[in-house]
């Protein structure tokens, strides 16, 4: 089965686009000859990005400005965007302390963004597709540390468990709606962000405890994100899926 087939003319939102994986997945469905929205708060960043995804094969691009915890700025996103079939919900953040030293403010953002930007977005989404008595998917990137913990990142560890569970209760609740709400988790993947520590004695040993003893890359994650994008899926719904390299299966 070609898991790309089926994507062209579909619309595809990538919230967090203007970067990482966002940028990565909605490149992704632009060769796949998807009609693409990035979301992003850095709309300079979104712009430049839209003319590559519109040289890679999309057929119609917009660039809309989002802060996804932002109830209002999420409606007008939505609204720019117009009626959409799949929805990723990639938007995060990542707080990198330990938890004595998280402030609550800072606690806010990483809840806010990761948790509370995929409540607002998937139930605009689904409440939009009900009205109009249609399907949709929802795809949400959650993190394998949803699943088991690392040092100084308590708060998006707890963010990401929420995702997870929210998916599985999402897709129970609007199954009858024809609306799939699935989850991708993804592992250690190289980024231009991390790839400094990885470097380092203490990344390197990182990457010792990966069963498969490497770092994913962003293309690792096309398969799976295919399937849960695209109809090859469509009978999942509430399930998230891990790609890590094994690591979650790693003894402790």
């Amino acid at each position: 089965m070609d898991l790309a087939a089926g994507f062209a003319g579909r619309h595809v939102l990538v919230t967090g686009a203007s970067s990482g994986l966002g940028e990565h997945f909605a490149r992704l469905v632009a060769r796949c000859r998807a009609r693409v929205t990035i979301g992003a708060r850095r709309l300079d960043r979104l712009e430049a990005l839209a003319a590559d995804l519109a040289e890679l094969g999309a057929p119609e691009v917009r660039a809309v400005e989002l802060d996804v915890a932002n109830p209002a700025s999420v409606e007008a996103a939505l609204a720019a965007a117009g009626p959409i079939d799949v929805l990723v919900n990639n938007a995060g953040i990542s707080e990198g302390r330990p938890a004595l030293d998280v402030t609550v403010d800072l606690y806010d953002a990483v809840v806010d963004t990761n948790l509370r930007g995929v409540w607002l977005l998937s139930t605009a989404a689904a409440r939009a597709w009900r009205e109009a008595g249609q399907g949709g998917v929802i795809v949400n990137i959650a993190s394998i540390l949803a699943f088991r913990v690392a040092g100084a990142v308590p708060v998006y560890a707890a963010s990401k468990a929420a995702v997870a569970q929210l998916t599985a209760a999402l897709g129970l609740e609007w199954a009858r709606y024809g609306i799939r709400v699935n989850a991708l988790a993804p592992g250690y993947i190289a980024t231009d962000i991390n790839s400094t520590f990885f470097e380092t004695d203490a990344g390197q040993a990182m990457i010792k405890r990966i069963p498969m003893r490497r770092l994913g890359q962003p293309s690792d994650l096309d398969g799976a994100f295919l399937l849960l994008a695209g109809d090859a899926s469509a009978w999942m719904t509430g399930t998230c899926i891990a790609v890590d390299g094994g690591h979650l299966v790693s003894s402790l």
